[in-house]
């Protein structure tokens, strides 16, 4: 059975336990149990749901492994209490001017990616494991075995035909509905990003991006000779439409690039009306969206939320999608729906990477078809959701009174605003020197906004080690320097 310091084995969902346990677990999503109600006790749990008591017994130690629910000494087992929230932030203000992006990221930050294996609250990166890797290694045995030629050999351009067959498929989850064809598969979500952008924005011109930004889409801009304007978000609800429209009307924008589910680094998530109602205000002006759903997928509740590309009616939205957020980043396997730009698009794929490493994207096929992916989610999503729960107590105990933090609904980001005098800049480099890493606010700007702002990860189980580098930050800002 899993146990709470996140060296967990694998548990069998064919056993009777844990069917009982995601079963409460989904009453407990519903609302059907609430935070702080008890549970019906191990023998009622027996009699209603025709176990033995070991097995309603090891079903409420999964859930409490799941941290769904907690035991109260001589009293019994009641659904946890999310934790108390932090005052909540405010919608970004930019000034809304077009500007030459200059991105400084310092080496070390790019350096402190790592592999997912050591503990960090900078790159946002998943822990190891959280990843299938006992799947992975089977499903790699299996195509190494059974088509070794395809294996080793090249591949078109779209990419494989058995993974964009599976990505189609899943595509209606996601609530849009594209054929095989429409779909090509890219060595992970930036590739796609950047070429959706290439095909879409020449040197020269203006995209419109959220304001904060995911700094490696700054990254992706500036090596294209763009130029960016940003435009406010709120951190719940994502981009702001009125803010947009008037942006649209004051220049001629190339594109505009968003993440839609869980942005990086607030958190955010666009509401469905939202969505649709972005699609009309581009296809007003007619303007292309970039849209990187990267997180979609790890939502933490269900079903997941759907992707922009769902309300798309004229071709216009490039979806870009990826398994590094939730089998591996090491499969370096992203896809991109470039819609009316396909043409174009797989022009410059052939130019930048001829092809796809065909191992890899066999692999993803092999895990979605045989239900392995939607498996593995179940799991990792209840875990991201218990990681996030845990940042926040840590940030509200450790951190001083008037610091403010997003509470996404999905991915492992957390967006955090401290008190203005604090430097995340200053911050960061003195941190770092001691070996705690994070992602400080300026690098999500491409006007160096947001310099009390701060960004740490939430992909890894909770430990002592990240409670104390969590400590540590607390000190630094409560002293101000």
């Amino acid at each position: 059975m899993a146990s709470q310091n996140g060296n967990s084995k694998p548990e069998d969902e064919n056993t009777l336990y844990y069917q009982l346990a995601d079963k409460l677990r989904r009453l407990v999503q519903s609302g059907a149990f609430v935070p702080g109600e008890k549970l019906p006790s191990i023998r009622r749990l027996s009699e209603e749901h025709r176990v033995s008591l070991n097995t309603a017994k090891s079903a409420l130690a999964l859930l409490e492994d799941w941290r769904v629910i907690e035991v109260r000494p001589q009293s019994g087992h009641y659904v946890r209490r999310p934790p108390e929230e932090l005052p909540k932030l405010s919608t970004t203000n930019p000034n809304g001017e077009a500007c030459v992006i200059q991105t400084n990221i310092p080496t070390r930050m790019n350096a402190a990616i790592g592999s997912g294996a050591q503990p960090t609250l900078g790159a946002a990166v998943q822990s190891t494991q959280l990843m299938p890797l006992q799947v992975l290694n089977r499903s790699y045995q299996k195509v190494m075995r059974e088509l070794p030629d395809a294996c080793f050999g090249y591949d078109g351009v779209p990419g494989h035909e058995t993974l964009r067959k599976s990505i189609a498929k899943r595509g209606t989850e996601a609530g849009y509905v594209v054929s095989p064809d429409e779909i090509v598969i890219t060595s992970g979500a930036k590739e796609a990003v950047y070429l959706s952008i290439k095909c879409v924005a020449p040197p020269g011109s203006i995209v419109a991006i959220e304001s904060p930004a995911y700094y490696a889409l700054l990254e992706v801009l500036q090596s294209l000779g763009l130029k960016a304007v940003e435009v406010a978000c709120d951190p719940e609800t994502g981009i702001q439409l009125d803010h947009l429209d008037h942006v649209l009307g004051k220049y001629e924008i190339a594109a505009c690039a968003i993440v839609s589910n869980f942005s990086n680094p607030t958190g955010s998530l666009m509401p469905e009306e939202n969505k649709k109602r972005l699609v009309e205000i581009l296809n007003r002006y007619q303007v292309p969206l970039v849209e990187d759903d990267v997180y979609g997928d790890l939502s933490f509740r269900s079903p997941r939320p759907r992707a922009v590309k769902a309300f798309d009616t004229e071709g216009r939205v490039l979806y870009c999608g990826s398994f590094s957020k939730t089998l591996s980043p090491g499969l370096r396997l992203g896809w991109s729906i470039p819609g009316r730009y396909i043409q174009q698009f797989q022009l410059m794929k052939l130019v930048v990477n001829q092809c796809t490493s065909v191992a890899p994207q066999l692999v993803a096929a092999e895990i979605l078809e045989t239900g392995a992916y939607d498996r593995h989610l179940r799991k990792v999503r209840a875990q991201f959701a218990e990681q996030m729960d845990d940042a926040l107590r840590a940030v509200r105990n450790c951190f001083p009174a008037g610091v403010r933090a997003s509470r996404p609904l999905g991915g492992h980001v957390l967006w955090i605003e401290m008190p203005r005098h604090v430097d995340a800049m200053q911050m960061y480099h003195t941190l770092s020197d001691e070996g705690i890493q994070f992602a400080p606010g300026p690098i999500f700007s491409p006007s160096g906004a947001f310099r009390n702002y701060i960004r740490i990860n939430t992909g890894f189980p909770w430990s002592p080690v990240l409670h104390r580098q969590v400590e540590r930050m607390g000190d630094y800002i409560r002293r101000g320097a």
